[in-house]
């Protein structure tokens, strides 16, 4: 399993319409790319000189070929989509991850 990872940092300026946008709107279109099974959307709790929120994307797919193929068929539209819209108010970068092993814990502890 890979995990195709998106952070954004967020202008304040923008944040409420950027954080419905990407709800409502972007994560549907990249899971109807059909390129991912799921999307998990974090908030990174660490504050940011340059301020503004940070949040982090997880998108999972079954193999590096198909986040290739999601590069050459969907990357550059989905992505332009985000810049038309939020121009400079907005950073991200993206990182390629590969599942190595999962766990989970046989008891829950509160």
């Amino acid at each position: 399993m890979y995990i195709y990872n998106v952070t954004t940092n967020v202008s304040e300026a923008i944040h409420k319409e950027w954080l419905t946008w990407m709800k409502q709107t972007h994560i549907p279109a990249m899971l109807a790319t059909g390129k991912f099974s799921k999307a998990k959307m974090v908030q990174v709790l660490v504050e940011e000189e340059m301020g503004g929120v940070t949040y982090s994307v997880q998108y999972t797919t079954d193999s590096a070929e198909t986040l290739e193929a999601y590069y050459n068929e969907n990357a550059t539209k989905l992505r332009n989509e985000a810049m038309h819209l939020f121009k400079d108010k907005l950073v991200s970068f993206r990182t390629e991850l590969k599942l190595i092993n999962e766990q989970y814990s046989m008891s829950l502890k509160n």
